[in-house]
């Protein structure tokens, strides 16, 4: 691992002595989730987390941790909260949520909490998380991380149904949080932005649409 920020007061739970469970729900290609870090303020900072899943069928079993098709993994990007927290405590929450202003505020904003789980978390994890690479991307310094699920809860279960509109909210996170960062077509990730507030409008709901505000509130959109 490189980096400033020493893991001297990290957790006591680390991914040589952790034993994995099973993750609360099924991973697949890239699953946008939140995490919770603990903050040297004592307090649980989130954000949004995209989660890689494994290569192959028991990828998240550290049976071949050396290998990683085995790996559910995740980067940061940039100096980020998320990121220092990591280097220093060595794990963090995973929280499943389908609350898309949640999701906003997390993506786009400073969020900080006494607690690590909101209530609006279907499902929870707490993860060891191990340093994987680091690198540049355009100017912005990224670390790819590997996550073992330690402990895990399911607070709700739901029948799943498909929303356009918290879809487009994702993509509108995605698109504003690069709208200052060298590399990136300014006119073009509008063009996006424009066109997911318009799925928004048209397939969203409430919730939705206040979500899409926060985004405007949260970013130079």
């Amino acid at each position: 691992m490189t980096g400033d920020e020493p893991r001297a007061d990290a957790l006591e739970t680390t991914p040589e002595n952790a034993e994995p469970v099973e993750w609360p729900v099924s991973l697949s290609g890239v699953t946008e989730a939140v995490v919770a870090t603990l903050g040297p303020n004592g307090l649980w900072n989130l954000a949004a987390l995209g989660l890689f899943a494994p290569d192959r069928d028991g990828g998240s079993e550290r049976d071949n941790a050396g290998s990683d098709d085995n790996l559910v993994t995740a980067r940061t990007w940039g100096a980020t909260r998320t990121r220092g927290n990591f280097r220093r405590r060595g794990e963090g929450y995973v929280l499943f949520v389908d609350d898309p202003v949640l999701f906003a505020d997390a993506a786009l904003s400073i969020v900080e909490r006494e607690e690590p789980v909101p209530d609006a978390a279907n499902a929870w994890a707490r993860v060891a998380v191990e340093s994987l690479e680091t690198g540049t991307d355009e100017g912005t310094e990224w670390e790819r991380w590997a996550l073992w699920p330690l402990e895990a809860g399911v607070e709700a279960e739901t029948v799943p149904t498909i929303d356009r509109g918290f879809g487009a909210v994702v993509e509108t996170t995605v698109a504003a949080s690069r709208l200052d960062v060298d590399g990136y077509d300014e006119a073009e990730l509008r063009q996006r932005l424009e066109y997911f507030a318009s799925v928004v409008d048209r397939a969203g709901g409430p919730r939705e649409r206040e979500a899409l505000e926060r985004v405007r509130e949260h970013s130079s959109w």
